[in-house]
């Protein structure tokens, strides 16, 4: 097995253990650091904002990418174990399996104290404006944010981890950060997070469609409805504004048998989206957890098939 499919493997396994401790400062952090300064020095400049947001895009990526391999040359320098122990601990950072659980698992918690608390704690997570959602809405909230991250927060990590080892990872992950930062279409950001906003659609798009299979399959294997998930997602999957996020929020509806989307408030304007699934049933808070079945069943297929894809070839 190559080094960095065993680093990588090592990481998920970090990950699904530990996920990100509270002490750790995590990456992230830093590359968001990086876009608010490099955004308010390109807006005090000047000029063509639709430039300046390709100077952001490709600065922002490229020096995570750079910064990446650095740290991966150094470490390369001591031999190929402190490499391998290096390359699994990227690679933990950027898969987020275990906190996006832990996120889903606190809004559960929440509204077993009431809807204001599930308001409260559901803004941490989603960028809809939260302060009038009802109990169902929180629960909608949360089972598609579950959705989407399955495929930002974990496939896409490690499907560019098995092409290209942390530094492609880490670069999928500066221009993930990017979109949630800037990525919006509102008039504040239109311009400067045009391209941001793209690339992340282009690298998202193959990540994304591999989810949604892998969701359905998960599906069936966690006891839930698979063959409904496929069915809603080959109905459904262009039912969002974004080309990608409907193919697992598709698939998590069919699986769970309720309906996700429609219209919501983002930055005190509604936003008219298209709903994706049947109601079939009132979605109920124990969705969540079925939800959470699905992006560890999601997570772990994702792995073994990059395990055995690099035993294979």
């Amino acid at each position: 097995m190559p080094d960095h499919i065993m680093a990588l493997s090592i990481g998920f396994l970090l990950d699904l253990w530990l996920g990100d401790p509270a002490w750790l400062y995590h990456p992230v952090c830093i590359i968001g650091k990086y876009i608010s300064f490099a955004e308010k020095k390109l807006r005090v400049r000047g000029g063509n904002l639709r430039r300046s947001a390709v100077i952001l895009t490709a600065s922002t990526v490229l020096l995570t990418m750079a910064v990446a391999a650095l740290i991966l040359w150094a470490a390369s320098l001591l031999g190929r174990v402190p490499l391998l122990i290096v390359m699994a601990l990227l690679d933990w950072m950027g898969i987020a399996v275990t906190c996006m659980a832990k996120e889903a698992r606190d809004v559960e918690k929440a509204l077993e104290h009431g809807v204001e608390a599930g308001r409260k704690q559901v803004a941490r997570i989603v960028g809809r404006d939260t302060q009038t959602l009802s109990e169902e809405e929180i629960i909608k909230a949360t089972v598609e944010t579950v959705a989407e991250n399955t495929t930002d927060g974990v496939i896409s990590p490690l499907f560019y981890a098995a092409i290209g080892g942390p530094v492609l990872l880490w670069g999928f992950k500066a221009a993930n950060t990017l979109d949630s930062m800037v990525g919006y279409l509102d008039a504040h950001y239109r311009d400067i997070g045009w391209s941001s906003a793209k690339l992340d659609d282009v690298l998202n798009y193959i990540p994304a469609r591999l989810t949604a299979l892998l969701m359905c399959i998960s599906a069936w294997v966690c006891g839930l409805d698979g063959k409904n998930a496929l069915r809603i997602v080959l109905r459904d999957h262009r039912n969002h504004k974004s080309p990608n996020c409907a193919w697992s929020e598709a698939a998590a509806a069919g699986a769970l048998r309720v309906q996700l989307g429609g219209t919501h408030d983002y930055f005190g304007k509604p936003i008219e989206k298209p709903t994706i699934g049947d109601d079939d049933r009132p979605i109920c808070p124990a969705d969540i957890g079925q939800a959470k079945k699905l992006l560890y069943g999601t997570s772990i297929l994702m792995m073994a098939l990059t395990v055995l894809m690099a035993v294979i070839l």
